[in-house]
């Protein structure tokens, strides 16, 4: 009895970090990614995280056959690499059914030559999977995404290649405090996101095309 005594403490802990452990992998497990590309990163980036279920929205570059490429590097072409976020989510609370409904109707499609004002194979759509449901997921909604424009939808569905974070004044882009000079004088990157988005038409040309149905259109 006394021995067992001197040990129910230690007994108790291995249970106590059992329970963290278990904890931990459901956490874990809890947590899903889908890659696309939709143009801008900053973009993409500011709208899905914006999302209740989206734990994080990182910026960078996918698709292409150079290591660790640079910003210069996929915006000149010839990387093969497109501007893209990988987006880790809980199944949870959202669904990745929803976040490509969303995604499709936070974009333009239709558009093969890259996205609103910019141009460009690196600034094209895709989304990016890594098994075949992922696969079946993303074809139901670029399905229904051309049942509802009643168009052809460009996106191609690639097949997960690496991923790499771009630099990191690119991440959380749209609301960082860091003065930037635009053609409009100094801004704060906040506020120099907003109006190169309102100058780039994204949100115009998003509601034109989806109507009430555009997520994030302002």
């Amino acid at each position: 009895m006394r021995n067992f005594i001197k040990a129910k403490p230690l007994f108790l802990g291995a249970l106590i970090a059992l329970g963290f452990l278990v904890q931990g992998s459901r956490v874990h497990a809890a947590t899903e990614t889908l890659i696309v590309a939709g143009g801008c990163f900053w973009c993409v980036e500011s709208d899905f995280e914006s999302v209740e279920g989206v734990k994080s929205a990182v910026s960078g570059y996918t698709g292409g056959s150079k290591k660790n490429p640079t910003y210069k590097d996929v915006t000149k072409g010839g990387s093969g690499h497109y501007e893209a976020v990988r987006i880790r989510f809980d199944p949870n609370v959202v669904s990745r059914d929803r976040l490509l409904h969303m995604f499709f109707r936070s974009v333009d499609p239709v558009d093969a030559g890259g996205q609103f004002c910019d141009r460009g194979d690196s600034y094209r759509t895709a989304i990016f999977v890594s098994n075949n449901a992922q696969k079946a997921a993303a074809e139901t909604a670029k399905a229904q995404a051309e049942a509802d424009l009643g168009r052809s939808v460009v996106t191609p569905i690639l097949k997960t290649s690496a991923f790499y974070d771009a630099e990191d004044y690119h991440q959380d882009y749209y609301k960082g405090e860091k003065l930037v000079l635009t053609r409009f004088g100094p801004k704060k990157q906040s506020e120099a996101y907003k109006r190169y988005r309102k100058a780039c038409g994204r949100d115009a040309r998003v509601k034109q095309l989806w109507g009430s149905a555009a997520p994030f259109a302002h």
